[in-house]
């Protein structure tokens, strides 16, 4: 087990392995493939981002209504794959972790390795649990979307398990 706490530090993220259960505390930014959509038309409109992306983590997850009482609804992965097309140009600018569900194309794989970032999978099936890990939200970026806006939550030992490392390993292959 391996406890993160953002802002992420590149040495701790060239340390993780394929297979690490790792425990997240501090600031994700949550994306799904609407505001991946708009996300780079932004960038290719006014080359610029919502938010700084550098040194970030992405959850990709569309969180269910918060029920009353809680601080947060459902947050469980949606897959990745729906976002590979966006992902290598995100990973250029700076984003250092993914977290999601399910395999990763070739060329968002080459691209993880090429900017030393990493991807982790959290369990599908798991979102009122992974809700839980959430003390706070706010919607940072496209309201109009509803779940698929861009939050920023943040959470306190989120569970994910390390999928593919900066070396290249993949824990579906391992």
């Amino acid at each position: 087990m391996i406890k993160i706490q953002t802002p992420l530090d590149q040495n701790l993220i060239n340390e993780l392995q394929a297979g690490d259960l790792v425990f997240i505390s501090g600031t994700l930014y949550t994306a799904r493939d609407a505001a991946h959509k708009r996300m780079i038309d932004d960038l290719n409109t006014t080359g610029s981002l919502p938010f700084d992306i550098t040194n970030q983590i992405l959850y990709y997850v569309g969180p269910s209504p918060t029920p009353p009482g809680q601080t947060f609804g459902s947050a469980g992965p949606t897959t990745a794959g729906r976002m590979d097309a966006y992902t290598p140009t995100l990973l250029d600018l700076g984003l250092k972790m993914i977290i999601a569900k399910g395999y990763r194309s070739d060329a968002v794989k080459q691209s993880l390795l090429k900017n030393q970032a990493v991807y982790l999978v959290a369990i599908g099936g798991a979102g009122a649990m992974l809700g839980k890990c959430v003390k706070n939200s706010e919607v940072v970026a496209y309201e109009d979307l509803g779940p698929e806006a861009i939050y920023k939550l943040e959470v306190e030992d989120f569970p994910a398990i390390v999928c593919w490392d900066t070396q290249g390993n993949d824990a579906y292959i391992q």
